[in-house]
């Protein structure tokens, strides 16, 4: 049995486990099962190692993205340069685990976002600076995409709501929401911005996917915007996880 897994705490929602359930069960891979660790301190990491010699690869969701660096032997380009590891793989040479982490999300966020991009796509508002901003940020300098970082409390490098003029958001045509506002069951939150400035010439992308049209999506499709949410983003990261696992 080869088993694969995610890690984070809590985990009282995960989209992995049903995804790679359903997944193995439609496309016939038998001896695979996916199972959730849901581990408080990183430093519990060896011991669910060595406690189940048949892990072949994990997930890792928050809030051990970062702290879980510390316990890998090798990091690929994106997801050092990301300062942020979701997928981890697993394998033994000679008895002993290696451990290699990557950033599928950085994938996933690319590979739905880059479809959707027009000329006038050359300048981006990112609202939050968390870890789902990381990914993000990374792929639009990747893109060569201007972006700007707006948040709730001053930091450094970024702007506050209240700041963000009627010029910038006529020259700022790609709005992209990392946080967890609109969120189920916080589905009435949304980035604080004047949506009546918001028109046909800008992309609304939002990282959450529950709900599926979240009220910052609505708001800026009310005023003619092009809208995704983070679904297909997750798949993609998903599909991501697989290949990399399957090396």
């Amino acid at each position: 049995m080869k088993t694969y897994g995610l890690i984070g705490y809590p985990l009282s929602h995960s989209f992995s486990k049903k995804y790679f359930t359903e997944k193995f069960i439609n496309e016939g891979i038998a001896d695979h099962q996916y199972e959730l660790f849901p581990i408080e301190d990183i430093k519990a990491l060896p011991d669910l190692l060595n406690d189940n010699p048949s892990l072949q690869g994990l997930n890792v969701t928050i809030p051990h993205k970062v702290n879980v660096l510390c316990y890998l032997n090798e990091v690929d380009e994106a997801a050092d340069k990301i300062g942020a590891v979701n997928c981890i793989s697993i394998k033994n040479f000679e008895g002993k685990n290696y451990l290699k982490g990557y950033n599928t999300d950085a994938y996933g966020f690319e590979s739905s976002l880059s479809p959707l991009l027009e000329p006038q796509h050359t300048k981006a508002l990112v609202f939050g600076d968390g870890g789902a901003a990381k990914a993000v940020k990374y792929i639009l300098e990747k893109l060569n995409i201007e972006y700007q970082v707006v948040v709730r409390k001053a930091t450094e490098g970024a702007i506050l709501y209240a700041d963000i003029t009627p010029e910038i958001l006529a020259s700022n045509k790609l709005l992209i929401n990392t946080t967890p506002l609109g969120m189920s069951p916080n589905v009435d939150t949304f980035p604080d911005i004047d949506y009546s400035l918001v028109g046909p010439e800008h992309l609304a992308y939002d990282l959450v996917y529950n709900p599926l049209e979240t009220a910052f999506l609505v708001k800026a499709a009310a005023g003619g915007a092009k809208t995704k949410n983070g679904l297909e983003m997750l798949h993609q990261q998903a599909e991501k996880a697989w290949a990399i696992w399957n090396k």
